[in-house]
């Protein structure tokens, strides 16, 4: 391994851009280091800055490799070059802070310096922070769910959106799911944006309900779920190009909708992404080119409320909305029947765990189906939720189980959490559901 004293120094859009500790291991099973990660970025960086350039930037830093501790940083450094670029955001908080804009290559670099691996702006270009330019269509699989489930769900998405008169630009995570950005015209709020997100979904899932769900509450779901709150203020999700956190160093690769139908997400990783990029340019070269209207989006919103369907749960640490339905997960809801006067959950929910690492509250499910192996074995894949709980700068992981597929009679009783190792989960835990 590099000395830590050990430094380069790149030549990088006319500016000089150190990088320290070069061979500083990221990615142990791929063998990549910070320099692989830096360079990667440069060699895409016209794709990435496409996506992620002008505009405010979440940094998410990984200094450690992908196996260490990472963090939130929504401030930017104080130290930092004269050159990089800030602007204040004001997050549903009230709180303020100056994220970093990255506008050319040497930005790219300097932040992956830092240990970010992944590339995360807000939907909005700094010149004007209340009104996105950006629609965004998150499609995540709940546990269980193949790959051809998801470009299935895909293609449903490309046909409202066509039949809507929007044009979607879809590529891959880089994790397990797919993501489908629409260009907009700057004339709608962050909560018209997500309402109409919120309509696309609901729309998805009424023509195809076996496949896809709009339910909010992960006890609920089934199949892909299209994550309407991603297009809420001070949400941000991995931009194209981005490298995530994976043992192969996957990316999330920008594809046409034929490519889509073939592809593997495996396919796009920091080694192959460079020559596809070189060979075949940006796929999403003339996004840009294709601002859309929300109009018809909004109308089919306003026909679904109409109908009886008004707005769905916000993200948890958002103040209660003007319209938003109870925010408690059906779960925790009063049922029909009641016994001395006590609550009757709808789902039988038991928590495992909660740990500031998800591999450490996995293990503490493993351990639970080593003790409940009866049990354990009417599980379905989507019974077992793993939740990303968000602190200010940090996650940690909770697990839940649900025994609705277990018999009555073979239902553990809910045990001490294990592990419980999540330094005041309690008040974490009343911001997060």
């Amino acid at each position: 391994m590099a000395a830590k004293a050990e430094r380069v120094v790149l030549e990088v859009a006319g500016r000089e851009v150190p990088v320290t500790n070069p061979g500083k291991v990221y990615f142990p099973e791929a063998g990549i280091t910070k320099l692989d990660v830096v360079r990667y970025y440069l060699a895409v960086a016209e794709g990435a800055l496409r996506g992620a350039g002008g505009r405010p930037n979440v940094l998410v830093r990984y200094a450690d490799g992908i196996h260490g501790e990472f963090f939130y940083q929504k401030r930017a450094p104080a130290a930092r070059p004269e050159w990089i670029e800030v602007v204040a955001l004001r997050f549903p908080s009230g709180r303020i802070a100056e994220e970093v804009v990255p506008r050319d290559a040497a930005a790219l670099a300097w932040m992956a310096n830092l240990g970010c691996l992944e590339l995360h702006p807000h939907p909005v270009r700094t010149e004007d922070l209340d009104h996105p330019d950006e629609l965004r269509v998150d499609l995540d699989p709940v546990p269980g769910v193949e790959w051809s489930q998801l470009q299935a769900v895909a293609k449903v998405v490309h046909t409202t959106l066509d039949g809507l008169g929007l044009v979607g630009w879809p590529k891959t995570s880089g994790s397990r799911g797919i993501h489908v950005n629409v260009r907009i015209h700057r004339r709608w709020s962050f909560p018209q944006v997500r309402r109409a997100a919120l309509a696309l979904a609901r729309e998805v899932e009424r023509r195809a309900p076996t496949l896809a769900t709009s339910k909010w509450w992960k006890e609920e779901r089934h199949g892909v779920f299209l994550d309407y709150n991603q297009n809420a203020k001070d949400r941000t999700v991995a931009s194209a190009y981005s490298v995530r956190p994976k043992p192969d160093a996957r990316v999330s690769a920008p594809v046409t909708w034929p490519e889509l139908d073939e592809c593997r997400p495996e396919e796009f990783t920091l080694r192959t992404m460079p020559a596809r990029f070189a060979a075949i340019g940006d796929r999403h070269e003339k996004i840009d080119e294709h601002p859309c209207s929300l109009e018809p989006l909004l109308e089919l919103s306003a026909k679904q409320a109409a109908e009886g369907l008004g707005d769905a749960p916000w993200p948890p640490h958002y103040a209660k909305q003007p319209g938003e339905p109870m925010r408690v997960a059906p779960s925790r809801k009063k049922g029909e029947a009641s016994t001395a006067g006590r609550r009757v959950p709808k789902k039988p929910l038991v928590e495992i765990g909660r740990a500031r690492k998800k591999e450490d509250a996995l293990a503490g499910l493993e351990r639970w189906k080593a003790r409940h192996p009866e049990a354990a074995g009417h599980l379905q894949p989507a019974d077992v939720l793993v939740d990303s709980m968000r602190g200010r700068s940090s996650t940690w992981t909770r697990v839940r189980v649900n025994l609705e597929h277990v018999p009555e009679a073979l239902r553990p009783a809910p045990e001490a959490l294990d592990p419980d190792d999540v330094p005041g989960w309690r008040n974490w835990g009343a911001r997060s559901r």
